[in-house]
C-alpha cells in the first residue's frame, strides 16, 4: 500500500498570522495541523522545569554564587605567589690548588667521595721541604747565639769604656804630679850641681894656696894632702851631682811622655759614647738577624704543611690530579662542593618582583627527586642576567626594543630540608614565591 507522506505547506510570507499545513501526497487533501499564536511561543524545556520545580531558581543561584565564590579564591590565591621554572640549585664550588711544586706521592680521595674537614686530601714529596726546615732552624740557632754574645757585649763595653774614661783622668793627674815631682827633684839635683861645683872650685883654690904653703914648707905635707884629698871629693861630688841633674831631668821627660799618654787615653776615652752606641748597633742588627731567621724557618715550616692539601669545609669532591705528577703552584688539584650549604637561584622576570620582599616563604618543587622543599626569599642580585653576561646587551644605535629582564633572586632552603644531601648543583627546581 501506498504510504502517506505529509508534506509541510509553504509558508505565505504575506501572512505571518497563518499556521502551516500539511498537504497528503496521496490525496491531495489538505490536512489540519496544530496551530499557536505568533506573539505566545510554546515553552522550552528549561521554562517547563523552571515552572515544574519552582526551587531550582534557587539551585542555578546557589550554583552560580559557589561559581563566583570559588572563582575569587582561585583569583586570589594565583595571585598570592609568583613562580618561575628558570630556576637551578647553586652553591659553592670551591677549587683547592697546589701552594708549593713538587711531586705528589698520595691522592687519598676519588671523585664524587664525600669527606669533611681536615681530611688529607693530596700529599706532596715533603723531602725536600724538611731539609730547608732544617737549614732553617741551624740558621736560626746561629743568629741567636750572635745576638746573644752582642747583647752581653754591650753592657761589658759601657763599663771598659766607663772605667777607662776613669782611669785616663786619673792617669792625667797622676802625670802631672809626677812632672811636678820629678821637676822638684831636678831642681834640687841642679841646686846639688851648683854647691858642689862652688865646692870643687873653693876646694881647687885652696889646692894651689896649699901647693905654694908646701913648697916654701910653711905648712906640713899632711895638710897639703888633705887639701888635694878634699879637692878630689868635691870634684868627684860635681860629677855625682852632674849625674843626679841628669836622671832628674830624665824623670821630668818620662813625666811629661806620661801626661802625654794619659792625655791621649783621656781622649780615647772620650769616644765611649759611640762605642757603646756601636756595640748597641751592633746587637741590634744581631736581634733583626735572629727575626729574619725566625721568618725564614716559619715560611719553611709553613711550605713543609703546604704538602698536604686538607679539605676546608664537609663537601663531596672532585680530583684533577694523580699520583706521579709534577704540580706548581696555583695548579688546581681538587674541587669541592659543600652540598649542607646550596640555595636556589631563580630567575624572575622583572615584573614580578613588584610584591617580593626578603623573608617571604617559598617552595622549591625538584624535578630530579619530585620533592617539594621550604625555603625564603634571601636577597635580590645586584644586575639583571643579562647585564653579567659575557656579551650585556647595547643600545648605542637606538633601536631600542624593550624586553623583560629577568632578575636572579636567592631562596635559601629551611633549616633541616636537605638532610639527605640530595641536591646536586645546577639541578632544574620551579621556585614558587608566596608574596601575599
Amino acid at each position: 500500500m501506498p504510504q502517506n507522506t505529509e508534506v509541510e505547506a509553504p509558508k505565505n510570507p504575506a501572512d505571518q498570522s497563518a499556521a502551516p499545513s500539511k498537504t497528503s501526497a496521496a490525496t491531495g487533501t489538505t490536512l489540519p495541523s496544530e496551530t499557536h499564536s505568533a506573539s505566545e511561543p510554546p515553552p522550552s524545556r528549561g521554562s517547563r522545569f523552571v515552572q515544574s520545580n519552582p526551587r531550582a531558581r534557587f539551585y542555578i543561584l546557589a550554583a552560580v554564587l559557589a561559581l563566583v565564590v570559588a572563582g575569587f579564591f582561585a583569583w586570589r590565591y594565583f595571585q598570592s605567589y609568583e613562580s618561575t621554572d628558570d630556576a637551578e640549585i647553586d652553591g659553592h664550588l670551591m677549587p683547592l690548588s697546589a701552594r708549593i711544586s713538587g711531586y705528589v706521592t698520595r691522592v687519598n680521595v676519588d671523585d664524587n667521595q664525600y669527606v669533611t674537614a681536615g681530611t688529607v686530601l693530596v700529599e706532596i714529596d715533603p723531602r725536600d721541604y724538611q731539609v730547608a726546615v732544617d737549614q732553617a732552624k741551624a740558621a736560626l740557632e746561629d743568629a741567636k747565639a750572635t745576638a746573644l754574645a752582642s747583647n752581653l757585649n754591650v753592657p761589658i763595653t759601657n763599663i771598659n769604656t766607663s772605667s777607662q774614661l776613669s782611669s785616663s783622668e786619673a792617669d792625667i793627674e797622676n802625670a802631672k804630679a809626677g812632672i811636678a815631682a820629678a821637676q822638684q827633684q831636678y831642681d834640687a839635683a841642679q841646686a846639688q850641681l851648683a854647691e858642689a861645683q862652688a865646692n870643687s872650685t873653693k876646694s881647687q883654690l885652696d889646692l894651689g894656696r896649699y901647693k905654694q904653703l908646701v913648697d916654701k914648707q910653711e905648712i906640713s905635707q899632711q895638710q897639703y894632702d888633705q887639701a888635694d884629698a878634699a879637692a878630689k871629693a868635691d870634684a868627684a861630688a860635681v860629677v855625682a851631682a852632674r849625674s843626679s841633674a841628669a836622671a832628674a831631668a830624665q824623670q821630668v821627660t818620662q813625666a811629661r811622655s806620661k801626661l802625654v799618654n794619659a792625655e791621649a787615653g783621656l781622649r780615647q776615652s772620650q769616644t765611649a759614647p759611640r762605642q757603646v752606641a756601636t756595640s748597641e748597633a751592633r746587637a741590634l742588627s744581631a736581634d733583626a738577624t735572629v727575626k729574619q731567621k725566625q721568618a725564614l724557618l716559619d715560611q719553611a715550616e709553613l711550605n713543609l704543611q703546604y704538602t698536604k692539601i686538607v679539605a676546608p669545609v664537609n663537601g663531596v669532591v672532585t680530583k684533577n690530579v694523580e699520583v706521579g705528577m709534577n704540580v706548581q703552584p696555583g695548579q688546581q688539584l681538587i674541587s669541592i662542593v659543600p652540598l649542607e650549604d646550596v640555595w636556589v637561584t631563580a630567575n624572575f622576570k622583572e615584573t614580578q618582583l613588584k610584591n617580593m620582599k626578603v623573608g617571604q616563604h617559598a617552595k622549591i618543587s625538584v624535578d630530579a627527586n619530585g620533592r617539594t622543599y621550604n625555603g625564603h626569599v634571601d636577597s635580590f642580585a645586584n644586575s639583571s642576567g643579562a647585564r653579567l653576561s659575557l656579551l650585556p646587551p647595547e643600545n648605542a644605535t637606538g633601536n631600542y626594543v624593550k624586553v623583560v629582564q629577568r632578575i636572579p633572586v636567592k631562596i635559601v632552603l629551611e633549616p633541616g630540608q636537605n638532610k639527605d644531601l640530595s641536591l646536586r648543583l645546577g639541578m632544574s627546581v620551579e621556585a614558587k614565591v608566596y608574596v601575599k
